[in-house]
């Protein structure tokens, strides 16, 4: 044994003082008598107060001498040398990724038995060792700088926390071989299962790499992929697929929960090291989420370690498309306008044949009219006729332009309306227009005499009105029609605001596009917490960190003009296969399990100051029984004459 502060022993010379206390100190006590018999301790006080008495034997006195031989021993720091994984400057890397969060360990999760690890590395510190720690994760995050602080290195570990992501190791790795610059003794530690990807490509860092692994078993059930498809006129379909990374067939119930209500649930065997495929058409028409889950039989003796996994969500298959029906008599301005507009599916009917029966998300009525409008939103350009919708009232003639020095004057465009963004009419000619009345409806672009367009909301549907022949203008040729017409199409069927890959995973970052006039962005976390994101064109959120589902909502000042949902699943095959690795490789370097070859130093100065705590609450005891003697009575007895 050893000592790292001897000079602590100094501590020793208190001893003095704390005996010639005991020497000088007045020994009195009060004790209730029953006669004046006693009083004859007042001689025995006496004795007492005489100074430098002989001193006896007292048990507080070597209680207290004790004390302080323990205080000064645990300030001496003393320590035993014994085996290390690793000494000088180490960077400790923890790995806290999907896949430590099986619960194959004794200390509970994979993380739980890493960061018991770390603390084992921790206390066999030498006294001249500096160590940072490092936590893996979708990021590599530095909990502490290099120290020997063996509190700050703790409480560092104690901070490590699980995360339902993949590991970026090779992050993690580059900044650890960024500390190995000018150190002399240099180890890089790696607590993981193993599971390090694409980090294996790397180099060989600088100085020596050990790995220390975690994990017993290799058994895990996971969903690894969930997808709905959705055609027209066609049943919605469900594809998933379940992967047993398990040396043994296992039978698990497969549930499904259409907008969280419970739709299917069947019992299903996935062979040992393989997948097992499912597809459904039994899911409603109209739903938005989908959420599907694994459970293993309570009678079943299987064994599922990872939990994270067992779950996944999908939202209803949209292709992003917008479908739009254009009724007309051969107006070619219209359709190739249509036909370039990007995320537009056009399609094309005769006036003279019935309207198709598929679903549109916009009908363009182009100077013809049925004799039933058809339900949802609709356009009209040049309608010919009243509606329930509308009064048409007579042809107006485009007057002349009021002077030279003011030509836009007649026709004017209602520039604080989103809907109006970018829009100008100040070149366009027009020929005639019809006067067009709607209460409902606002006027966007007015001339003398009525409105050229007008939009609005009636009976839960939207409805725009052009109320002039495009082939009666110039508009056709200006940059202003494709402007104009994409504006309205905007309008009437919003481009979807979420541009995720099908099966986002966690830790993927997602592109947002708000629509034109967003004013703020609001994200629902699955945990229920809430995110704002200022709206500046194309928005990136990040913090997709757990699986679930997300809400997205898009207003404008203070009204949602726009909801959207997305999923978030785990979907990573090096975390759901929890096997662990007795080995990496790192370059041309294959690493084996770590062993304890240098010298460490294992301080034990806590137990000695434990000792020391529990020694003074016996001293105090014993004090305050010293404190409070018994008291004596004897019964007085008359004699009988």
């Amino acid at each position: 044994m050893s000592f790292l502060a001897p000079l602590a022993f100094l501590g020793a010379l208190l001893a003095i003082p704390i005996v010639l206390l005991y020497m000088l100190r007045l020994r009195r006590r009060e004790v209730t008598v029953s006669s004046t018999f006693l009083w004859q301790q007042i001689l025995r006080d006496r004795e007492a107060n005489t100074p430098w008495q002989r001193l006896r034997r007292n048990l507080l006195l070597l209680l207290q001498l004790l004390i302080l031989a323990l205080l000064v021993f645990a300030l001496a720091r003393p320590f035993m040398v014994v085996p290390a994984v690793s000494a000088g400057q180490i960077a400790l890397l923890i790995d806290a990724s999907a896949s430590m969060n099986a619960t194959d360990s004794p200390q509970g999760t994979r993380l739980d038995e890493a960061r018991q690890r770390a603390l084992e590395i921790v206390d066999t510190m030498s006294a001249d060792d500096t160590m940072t720690v490092i936590r893996v994760a979708d990021a590599a995050e530095v909990m502490t700088p290099y120290t020997g602080d063996r509190e700050t290195l703790r409480a560092a570990v104690a901070n490590v926390l699980p995360s339902h992501t993949s590991a970026d190791w090779n992050a993690a790795l580059t900044l650890a071989a960024a500390g190995a610059l000018g150190a002399p003794d240099f180890s890089t530690v790696l607590i993981s299962d193993g599971g390090i990807g694409e980090a294996a490509r790397l180099p060989a860092i600088p100085g020596s790499l050990q790995y220390i692994p975690v994990g017993s078993s290799g058994d895990n059930l996971a969903i690894t992929a969930l997808a709905t498809r959705s055609l027209a006129g066609q049943t919605p379909q469900l594809f998933a697929q379940v992967t047993n990374y398990g040396d043994s067939d296992v039978n698990v119930i497969f549930d499904l929960r259409a907008d969280g209500e419970l739709i299917d649930a069947k019992p299903v065997t996935v062979p040992a090291g393989g997948n097992r495929a499912i597809e459904t058409g039994n899911l409603p028409d109209d739903f938005s989420t989908i959420q599907a889950g694994l459970t293993i039989p309570a009678a079943s003796t299987a064994t599922d370690y990872l939990p994270d996994d067992n779950s996944a969500w999908t939202v209803a298959s949209d292709s992003g498309a917008r479908r739009v029906l254009l009724v007309s008599q051969g107006n070619l301005f219209v359709e190739q306008v249509l036909r370039s507009m990007p995320g537009i599916e056009a399609f094309q009917a005769n006036p003279d044949a019935p309207l198709p029966g598929s679903n549109f998300d916009l009908i363009v009525l182009d100077g013809w009219l049925p004799e039933t409008l058809p339900e949802g939103d609709l356009l009209f350009i040049n309608p010919p006729d009243s509606t329930a919708l509308f009064t048409v009232g007579e042809v107006l003639a485009q007057p002349e332009q009021a002077s030279d020095a003011d030509p836009t004057a007649n026709i004017r465009v209602r520039a604080s309306d989103p809907r109006m963004a970018f829009v100008d009419f100040a070149s366009v000619n027009l020929r005639a227009f019809r006067q067009v009345s709607a209460s409902w409806a606002k006027p966007l672009i007015e001339a003398n005499g009525g409105a050229l367009l007008l939009a609005g909301e009636t009976d839960g549907r939207q409805v725009a009105i052009l109320t002039f022949d495009v082939r009666d203008s110039d508009l056709p040729l200006q940059i202003t029609w494709p402007i104009l017409m994409a504006s309205l199409v905007e309008w009437f069927t919003p481009q979807n605001i979420i541009s995720a890959p099908e099966g986002l995973r966690v830790g993927q970052s997602l592109s947002l596009n708000p629509p034109t006039g967003a004013t703020s962005l609001y994200i629902t976390l699955p945990d229920g917490t809430q995110t704002r994101l200022p709206v500046a064109g194309e928005t990136i959120f990040t913090d997709t960190r757990a699986p679930g589902l997300y809400q997205v909502e898009v207003l404008r000042d203070a009204e949602i003009i726009q909801t959207a949902a997305f999923a978030v699943n785990v979907f990573d095959a090096n975390e759901s296969s929890i096997a662990p690795r007795q080995t990496i490789t790192l370059g041309d370097a294959t690493v084996t399990e770590a062993v304890e070859e240098e010298i460490g130093q294992r301080e034990f100065w806590s137990l000695l100051a434990l000792a020391a705590l529990l020694v003074l609450l016996i001293e105090w005891y014993a004090y305050h029984r010293r404190l409070h003697a018994p008291t004596v009575f004897k019964p007085l007895v008359r004699r009988a004459s």
